[in-house]
């Protein structure tokens, strides 16, 4: 008796073993506890290993794809211009500074977005309703921007969050009546978690033919989403949801247009749009 294969996996004998009966080749499996063998008369071993050779030919081990390594980057000057720009708003807001309103400038208004002014987009992300609003919006969006800002870098990750923020706030505000109203931050907050979803999801970052491999990130994204975005009766779970969704699409999308620029002078430079994005828009809405 000759050994033709040998293998620690039972189930690759069974399989071989198959191959052998199709063809009539007469074999024997043995299994000493750890590994297997398939064994054959010795005038019958030339053509059982021709056999077996045709069909490790024809059936290559499928080999998961490789696990992308993930360069994580500098989060922290992101949250912190995050921290500010909320806070700093919230204060000129409270206190009326310019002798404005800055609710009534900022804040989502349906119809005036639909007359073209969608600067509204961007300023109701730095609006709040009262301390406990600030505080929520203010830790979940250092908790979300935190993970975005290590996959992207500081200034990539709040300049895509702000684009797709203000997408998700234009989106709710076409499907809903003209008559909504709405501020916060939510909309940003929510947009930085399907920004990372997105992001790794197309990027394969968690490598692996598993389901929870392929689709960990949309199945989490999804679930936070439900747990943190559609509690409160004042809750605009469309922002929330809209808001999501064209961050991950921003996410999917950063994948396809090629490396992330990771240098210090690019994220500075995003950064610097990200904040004058804020900045115009906020300049715009005060102009008579």
């Amino acid at each position: 008796m000759r050994v033709v294969f040998e293998s620690v996996n039972r189930q690759s004998c069974s399989d071989r073993a198959l191959v052998l009966s199709s063809r009539q080749i007469p074999h024997e499996v043995v299994f000493d506890g750890v590994s297997c063998a398939i064994v054959v008369p010795a005038e019958h071993s030339a053509r059982a290993v021709k056999e077996l050779r045709l069909y490790e030919d024809e059936n290559p081990p499928v080999r998961p794809p490789p696990v992308r390594k993930v360069k994580y980057q500098d989060a922290l000057p992101g949250l912190i211009g995050y921290v500010l720009v909320i806070c700093i708003v919230a204060g000129m807001a409270g206190y009326g500074f310019f002798d404005r309103n800055w609710f009534a400038a900022g804040r989502i208004d349906g119809e005036l977005i639909r007359q073209g002014e969608l600067w509204r987009t961007i300023t109701a992300l730095t609006l709040h309703a009262d301390a406990r609003h600030l505080l929520g919006n203010l830790v979940f969006g250092v908790f979300f921007g935190l993970f975005a800002g290590r996959l992207l870098g500081s200034g990539v990750a709040w300049l895509a969050i702000v684009v797709a923020a203000a997408c998700g706030n234009a989106a709710n505000t076409l499907l809903l009546e003209s008559t909504h109203r709405s501020i916060g931050a939510s909309t940003a907050v929510f947009a930085a978690l399907g920004l990372v979803a997105g992001y790794v999801w197309r990027g394969q970052l968690l490598g692996g033919d598993r389901w929870t491999s392929r689709y960990g990130p949309i199945v989490g994204g999804l679930a936070l989403l439900m747990y943190t975005g559609t509690g409160g009766e004042n809750t605009d779970i469309g922002a929330h949801l809209l808001g999501f969704v064209c961050g991950f699409a921003t996410g999917m999308l950063l994948t396809i247009l090629g490396p992330i620029p990771v240098d210090r002078r690019s994220q500075m430079v995003a950064g610097a749009i990200a904040l004058a994005l804020v900045a115009t828009s906020w300049v715009v809405a005060f102009v008579p």
